[in-house]
């Protein structure tokens, strides 16, 4: 399956395409829906008054201030100074609301990418790069955040603003207010012409953007080795490329974003000089009053400013869903690796059996190719073979980070796929070359998913691992459980991590072991050491052994050659020697 966030997800387009954002979005707050009715009555009550303001001022003009009545102008100075503060009022409640809106949101946003990501396969990791996921996380969410904690509330309020001035025109003289009005309808085709442009331009900017987290989490994640080989000029070459394109593209979404700013301002001023041509000559009429006019005025500035506010918070729209268009194609993704139903018809009394198991990647590379075989309970096994023979693919395959292309993998007679994630990781402990370890103590990484031993005091602990016999490997840790363990940087070694890394998995008590080159970074004493813990293990344990190493395989019950699509039982330890060795004279 294809996961490769890059590759757009099929388009729909135009209209349909904002509607059914929009609604994937509307789901998402939909809990919001209390807090969002109150913080839209503040906003319908709060531009309500602000329009009422005008119209108050007319009329004290033409029948107060006119006939000199001061008593009647304080009256409604005071009306709108109390208009005006309840408005202040109404518009600190909205802001409370959408901003708490807006934060409950990035919570929950990030929460559920989160989720998906615990739930997608390791195919899905492979195929994206780290930086970019960060990106969705972090920048794309926040971009949800600041629109419903900010825009949201400047965009409705604009829109009912624009809305009740322009019903106010209309009424107040309606040839003068379809004059003002008309430059609208040019706006309109051309807000409708340039938008997909925008969105575009937007979603341009925002992949950018994850490419170039991207770099820099590869860059630092890999410093160490480009100051080894003194190679910054490399990365401050690929670096600079990635920055100088996201820089590119930056401009461009900025000039789209900016672009219908100044045209909304051009169409204002041709509304503004429309009011003052027509109004004077009305008036000069006898059919327009000084007040009326000002009045008009001021309704044109509260229909066209709130309009040149809704250019730029369109553009910032534009850019919202293309952000939200991100984040949705992500959890929209589902898991290739489906629990399924137990197929009856599997016969096998075998541990682990392999039935025609075929496998390929999304690279359209075939690693296997109708491969069977079996593996008993209770005995150790070792896959050999050239380096990108397919080993650690079939080690994978066991433990099922992937699924096959074809055939059928069972485990006690079941299929591997009707096995919980949780019911697979008691039974499979799997030991990697390069250990994957998280920041805190070597406590904490050593019961890394262990339900049974989480609760356990320090002592307890050490009991249950001095009864698994890995307790002296604690020795060479300066703190022993309390030590230190950083996910990157230098304060444990490669060996050391990898011994944690061990110590996890036999406390786990698997009945597989899965052990891929467990023991490349580690001395030869501690090589040894680890060796008698192994075949220590319960008798009931199966341990499947990867290595380039010959001399960690002499022991083993079986050896399996793996290369050219194939997993061909090589039988003693002097047959699979003379195999590699025949493979190598090849090459």
């Amino acid at each position: 399956m294809n996961y490769n966030l890059n590759i757009p997800e099929k388009k729909i387009k135009g209209r349909r395409r904002v509607i059914a954002s929009l609604r994937k979005l509307i789901d998402i707050i939909g809990t919001e829906q209390r807090k969002l009715t109150i913080a839209f009555v503040a906003i319908l009550l709060n531009a309500g008054l602000s329009l009422l303001g005008p119209y108050l001022l007319g009329y004290t003009i033409d029948t107060h201030v006119q006939t000199k009545n001061y008593q009647g102008v304080l009256t409604f100075a005071g009306i709108l100074l109390a208009i005006y503060l309840v408005a202040y009022i109404l518009n600190y409640i909205q802001i409370r609301m959408m901003g708490g809106i807006g934060q409950r949101l990035l919570y929950r946003l990030r929460n559920s990418v989160f989720e998906k990501l615990q739930e997608l396969p390791l195919d899905f990791f492979n195929q994206n790069k780290a930086g970019d996921l960060i990106s969705r996380i972090n920048n794309d969410t926040d971009k949800l955040n600041q629109f419903f904690s900010q825009s949201l509330t400047q965009f409705i309020s604009s829109l009912i603003m624009m809305v009740g001035a322009g019903i106010f025109l209309l009424s107040i003289n309606l040839p003068l207010g379809l004059a003002t009005l008309s430059p609208t309808l040019l706006l309109l085709i051309i807000t409708t012409s340039l938008s997909p442009w925008i969105r575009r331009k937007n979603e341009a900017t925002l992949k950018s953007l994850g490419h170039l987290s991207a770099e820099i989490q590869e860059g630092l994640a890999n410093f160490k080795v480009i100051v080894a080989f003194n190679r910054r000029d490399y990365f401050r070459k690929r670096l600079g490329k990635v920055n100088t394109e996201n820089y590119k593209i930056s401009i461009r979404a900025g000039i789209a974003n900016s672009m219908l700013s100044p045209i909304y301002t051009f169409a204002a001023n041709i509304g503004q000089l429309i009011v003052l041509s027509l109004g004077i000559w009305l008036i000069v009429q006898g059919r327009f009053t000084v007040g009326l006019l000002i009045s008009f005025i001021a309704y044109v500035s509260n229909f066209y400013n709130p309009l040149r506010q809704m250019a730029s918070l369109w553009a910032n729209f534009q850019l919202t869903l293309a952000a939200w268009d991100r984040i949705s194609h992500l959890l929209s993704l589902k898991s290739n690796l489906p629990i399924v139903e137990s197929i009856e018809s599997i016969t096998s009394s075998s541990f682990i059996h392999f039935d025609n198991v075929s496998f390929t990647y999304p690279s359209d590379k075939e690693v296997l190719k109708n491969v069977s075989f079996d593996l008993q309970k209770g005995k150790t096994y070792a896959f050999v073979g050239p380096t990108g023979g397919g080993k650690t693919t079939t080690a994978s395959l066991i433990s099922r980070l992937y699924d096959a292309t074809k055939g059928t993998i069972s485990l006690e007679g079941k299929d591997i796929r009707s096995y919980t994630p949780c019911e697979r990781a008691s039974k499979i402990g799997f030991i990697l070359q390069d250990p994957i370890l998280f920041t805190g103590t070597v406590r904490e990484n050593i019961l890394y998913g262990n339900i049974d031993c989480g609760a356990l005091t320090n002592k307890q602990l050490e009991r249950e691992l001095a009864d698994a016999q890995i307790l002296d490997l604690l020795k060479g840790f300066d703190n022993g459980l309390d030590t230190n363990v950083e996910m990157s940087g230098d304060s444990l070694s490669l060996g050391q991590k990898q011994i944690i890394a061990f110590m996890r998995s036999i406390l786990r008590k698997p009945e597989l072991l899965i052990l891929d080159e467990a023991t490349a970074n580690i001395d030869t004493v501690t090589e040894k050491q680890l060796e008698i813990i192994l075949n220590n293990l319960p008798k009931s344990t199966t341990k499947v052994i990867i290595a380039h190493r010959l001399n960690t395989i002499e022991n083993a019950d079986e050896i399996f050659f793996v290369n050219s699509r194939k997993v061909i039982a090589a039988g003693s330890f002097d047959e699979a020697l003379s195999m590699l060795m025949e493979e190598k004279g090849e090459s």
